[in-house]
């Protein structure tokens, strides 16, 4: 008896307690918690709890999207930004190299021709010597050198009798006139010029000679023979006072 009573008064009990609800959770974020991968959207999941769900997803998926997209868009500018950068940066170095490569390359040719230029006299008396016969033994091999070493930095020598003067390249020291010529020449070369390519170091020295200035003294004399003869005639026509008078 007692265990009949006390079965139903516990199936009782159970039947009042309230049915527990199951509740599911779905971790929706885009990027993942533990690798930071952003994470591919699920399809074909069976919705759990209706279209309130789906469609919360749905517009947390377009406003991911969006947001990537503009950090793209963000990443980009930034991206072209920087290389307008890089490409101005390296386009001044490149000018600046270039420009420092031509002053280095002006400054070794100013240096070069400032020491050559002290040398010019050097050469003159060689040059003398040789003409003379006075160049022998070790001074030739000394002046043979000097030479040598001149013509391998571009020294040469320029001026030539019957040159046309220039005054651009020549420096005249002498001026004289002279037959068979047509124009102001060069008749003699008292020091040779140099030159390295198309700058001059020195200008040659020479004697200039022009032709002869065309002058005709005799037909001024004539005229004045004739102006004479004319005004004689004129006197002689003209009657005396006293022979009109009479």
């Amino acid at each position: 008896m007692s265990g009949s009573s006390s079965r139903p008064s516990a199936e009782r009990e159970g039947a009042d307690e309230p049915e527990q609800t199951r509740i599911t959770y779905r971790d929706n974020r885009r990027i993942d918690p533990d690798t930071y991968e952003v994470r591919e959207p699920r399809t074909g999941a069976a919705p759990d709890s209706g279209g309130n769900d789906s469609a919360a997803a749905g517009s947390e998926d377009q406003g991911g999207a969006a947001a990537q997209q503009l950090a793209m868009l963000e990443l980009s500018a930034t991206l072209a930004e920087r290389t307008a950068d890089l490409q101005r940066l390296q386009a001044e170095y490149v000018n600046y190299k270039r420009r420092v490569d031509r002053d280095r390359d002006l400054v070794r040719k100013v240096a070069i021709e400032g020491v050559l230029k002290d040398f010019l006299n050097v050469l003159d008396d060689v040059r003398s010597a040789r003409e003379h016969g006075e160049l022998t033994g070790g001074f030739k091999a000394v002046a043979d050198e000097l030479e040598r070493i001149t013509t391998k930095y571009g020294v040469a020598t320029y001026g030539e009798k019957g040159d046309p003067f220039d005054p651009h390249i020549h420096e005249a020291l002498l001026h004289a006139h002279a037959d068979g010529i047509d124009g102001p020449t060069c008749v003699e070369i008292l020091q040779p010029g140099y030159r390295i390519g198309d700058r001059i170091l020195r200008p040659a020295r020479v004697a200039v000679a022009e032709p002869e200035p065309d002058v005709h003294p005799s037909a001024p004399a004539e005229s004045n023979a004739a102006d004479d003869d004319q005004s004689a005639e004129a006197g002689a026509d003209e009657p005396l006072a006293g022979d009109q008078d009479r």
